[in-house]
């Protein structure tokens, strides 16, 4: 039996495989967020200058986070390829822009706290 929706599910396919690499993207920055916190942290200690970083630890704390939102994007991501799949069988097909909207608005938060910690760190 042809499945007449074969190009529709191919679609939600390839946008699912598509969140999936903005989800490592994000798991992967937040990744060297940390690491490079480390790093300068480990270099001013070897140039025995320990005020080139700041103690606050913000680094750490926003690299974590990005990794856990990038993991909660990616089942994120699954739950909606799941519910479009269905609805594609359906014939009942309903868009939906809810991922969408939390991602741009976490990106648009951390981009704040983000700003705020680059002009707090060089006064």
């Amino acid at each position: 039996m042809e499945n007449k929706n074969v190009t529709n599910h191919l679609a939600n396919e390839r946008t699912f495989l598509a969140w999936v690499r903005t989800s490592i993207g994000i798991m992967a920055f937040g990744f060297v967020v940390v690491k490079f916190s480390l790093f300068v942290k480990q270099l001013s200690l070897l140039l025995g200058k320990e005020h080139i970083i700041h103690q606050k630890g913000y680094s750490a704390i926003m690299g974590i986070v990005l990794v856990v939102v990038g993991s909660i994007t990616s089942i994120l991501a699954y739950i909606r390829y799941r519910i479009t799949e269905k609805q594609i069988n359906n014939d009942a097909y309903r868009s939906s822009s809810l991922l969408i909207s939390i991602l741009i608005a976490f990106i648009f938060v951390i981009s704040i706290f983000l700003t705020i910690y680059l002009i707090d760190s060089t006064n």
